[in-house]
């Protein structure tokens, strides 16, 4: 990790002001933003350590533990709420075996609930990966997730 983390940083030296676009860039090599790399931002840009994380948790984009390989967001706004979302919540759980705010013990997947994706009008949404499914019946899960072990 240190090698793929040391690449990243290098550009970076001394560069405050990218340090959002760092933390990002971290976290898409690496998957989320362990202690060891958010130490070395710190050391790398000159932002103090407590300032690195006040930045990291103020964006619900930042990740502190490991995520899994697919991640699955049900959304939960208004509009999906009323829609069902707790029904697609329910099956998500029992299709995965896994609670909801939680990670695969092998990192394969990982389910959460997020405020509101912006796409209220294809209620209920969830986002699998990069992939947003709107008017989302729980008869499709099972789909989805076969599609995902191709």
């Amino acid at each position: 990790m240190e090698a793929r983390l040391q690449e990243i940083l290098t550009p970076y030296q001394g560069k405050s002001e990218a340090l959002i676009p760092l933390l990002q860039e971290v976290q898409a090599e690496l998957g989320y933003l362990p202690e060891e790399a958010m130490m070395a931002i710190a050391r790398t840009t000159g932002v103090p350590e407590s300032d690195v994380y006040g930045v990291a948790t103020f964006y619900a984009q930042f990740y502190f533990t490991r995520r899994g390989k697919n991640q699955t967001k049900v959304c939960t706004g208004t509009a999906c709420h009323v829609k069902g979302a707790a029904r697609v919540i329910d099956a998500f759980e029992r299709a995965l075996n896994l609670a909801c705010g939680c990670t695969a013990e092998d990192f394969s997947h990982t389910l959460e609930t997020v405020a509101c994706v912006g796409s209220c009008a294809l209620a209920p949404v969830v986002v699998v990966n990069e992939t947003v499914h709107g008017q989302f019946k729980s008869s499709s899960i099972s789909k989805i997730l076969d599609d995902l072990k191709e």
